[in-house]
């Protein structure tokens, strides 16, 4: 038997053969095309190192036939490469790694020879350059791969088989119909598309109670991007800020990045604490379903809030958090509403109604306003894509969108009560009932209790939890704390998922005895 000695190649053959079984595989649930995937994983294996410069891929057919697609299909992704230089043909050989590759390879894989050093010198330290490390913030934490889990009770996820896809597909073909081209193929520079911001006007707005012209209302990158705009062009360095403990935890990073001075506001049955804003120049608040509470603020408290907002001549963000998830009773006008001192910033979405995914909110403001916004984000993106912006419009239009609030609305409540049911028999106490609806319960155990090591157990037995602490302004004070969302977890799932979940906290208390009841 023949040696085979370290740093020789092998032969074209036998490295197909090693290549076939181990590199290359295609996921058919992906979306892209099945040669986008294919150019795809070559490029990520050249420049990762895996497939050197000069080294042969295999041949079509084998290719083919690995990935079971047809060799018309491998060889125009082979094609496509060599034409942007990453493979070269060679006749009667095949392709192969294109020679030039090698000089981009070698200084994309070879790591400086020591700590902090490089081929021109000392390694930069970026710690140092930051202004800041948005980085380090606390974010809610979830698993990349919550959609692997059997009981995923993750917050903020729309309910994918709910969504009217044939409906959504007619959409599009009509908003890339030649009639609509401008809608999508021109800069509109500052501006968004008039066809959306009328449909925002008629179709959602009116429903809150908001009455508000063009001029004063702008299309966002989803609500994320709307508070982003508002920190940056509102908030100084020496601005008392006051949001809402506990609360979304990116309002208090993005917040945090413009004013070191953020004041947090306890709540109480019916939302912030007015008598407790000390004199904050902002204030930041979620009315309709209060993040993570889901507690909705009372009409006499919007009207206290806003009262003081005018005696003190503070502005105030609403965000219209949850909206669209009422299920008992009429909603509550939106803040905004009421306003009538040009006091109030609504900020709103579509991403819980739509799809989080397509990033679509608005905000509604004076119009001096939304021209300085508009100003704003020129020059941070210009304008959200007009594609979307048309499709969202003609979805709107054609009545889409009300008749997915209303599928949800038939599939939410369902699983609310099942949530509520099962928390009740196996959570006693623990849980507090939303009492307009919402996506999720928010539920706090005893004092002493540790809801990030219940996270970390949960998933040893398929059941996925969001930890509540990150939305305290002193998460070690309430690690006792965490939140169930419904919207994506089968009917059939919840009442078993609960059920996991509370063998996981009986374990934990025998182990560490509190004062609590859970069965």
């Amino acid at each position: 038997m023949k040696a085979t000695r370290i740093g020789v190649p092998q032969t074209r053959p036998k490295v197909r053969h090693l290549m076939r079984y181990s590199l290359f595989h295609l996921d058919r649930r992906e979306a892209t095309t099945l040669q986008a995937q294919i150019k795809e994983m070559l490029v990520s294996a050249m420049l990762s190192g895996q497939l050197a410069a000069d080294t042969p891929i295999p041949s079509t057919r084998a290719m083919a036939r690995r990935l079971d697609v047809s060799r018309n299909t491998v060889m125009a992704a082979y094609q496509a490469l060599a034409a942007d230089g990453y493979l070269e043909a060679r006749e009667r050989s095949g392709f192969y790694v294109s020679p030039g590759m090698r000089d981009g390879m070698a200084a994309a894989n070879a790591g400086p020879s020591q700590p902090g050093a490089t081929a021109q010198g000392k390694r930069v330290d970026w710690r140092i350059r930051l202004a800041t490390a948005p980085s380090d913030h606390r974010v809610i934490d979830r698993p990349a791969n919550w959609h692997d889990y059997p009981y995923p009770f993750i917050y903020g996820q729309a309910d994918a088989a709910q969504f009217p896809i044939t409906a959504w597909r007619d959409c599009v073909r009509q908003a890339m119909s030649r009639k609509w081209m401008d809608a999508w193929t021109d800069d509109r520079y500052a501006a968004d598309d008039p066809t959306l911001v009328e449909q925002i006007r008629q179709k959602v707005l009116t429903r809150r109670g908001i009455l508000a012209s063009p001029d004063e209302i702008i299309v966002t990158l989803g609500a994320q991007n709307a508070l982003y705009l508002l920190g940056q062009l509102l908030v100084r360095p020496d601005m008392k800020v006051a949001i809402e403990d506990p609360g979304y935890p990116d309002i208090r990073n993005i917040l945090g990045l413009f004013s070191k001075n953020l004041l947090p506001v306890s709540l109480d049955g019916e939302g912030i604490r007015v008598d407790r804003l000390n004199g904050a120049d902002l204030v930041f608040v979620t009315p309709s379903h209060q993040s993570p509470t889901s507690v909705t603020m009372s009409m006499a408290r919007r009207h206290e809030l806003l009262h003081w907002a005018q005696a003190n001549d503070t502005l105030i963000i609403e965000d219209d958090y949850e909206y669209e998830t009422n299920y008992r009773g009429e909603s509550a006008p939106a803040l905004k509403s009421l306003d009538r001192d040009g006091r109030v910033l609504h900020v709103g979405s579509l991403s819980k109604s739509l799809m989080p995914g397509l990033r679509m909110g608005f905000l509604v403001a004076p119009a001096e306003l939304v021209a300085e916004l508009r100003a704003l984000r020129k020059l941070m993106l210009r304008h959200p894509p007009g594609n979307n912006q048309r499709v969202v419009a003609i979805f709107l239009a054609q009545g889409h969108h009300d008749a997915l609030i209303k599928r949800l609305h038939r599939s939410y409540l369902p699983r609310w009560q099942a949530m509520k049911a099962a928390l009740d028999r196996h959570f006693p106490g623990w849980a507090r009932t939303p009492v307009f609806g919402g996506t999720s319960f928010w539920v706090e155990g005893p004092e002493g209790f540790d809801a990030r090591e219940l996270a970390t157990r949960a998933l040893e037995v398929g059941v996925v939890i969001e930890p509540g602490d990150v939305c305290f302004a002193e998460p070690e004070l309430h690690r006792n704390y965490f939140r169930l969302g419904f919207s994506t977890i089968p009917l059939e799932r919840i009442e078993p998922g609960i059920e996991r979940l509370a063998e996981v906290a009986v374990q934990l208390l025998r182990e560490k005895p509190v004062d609590a009841p859970v069965q």
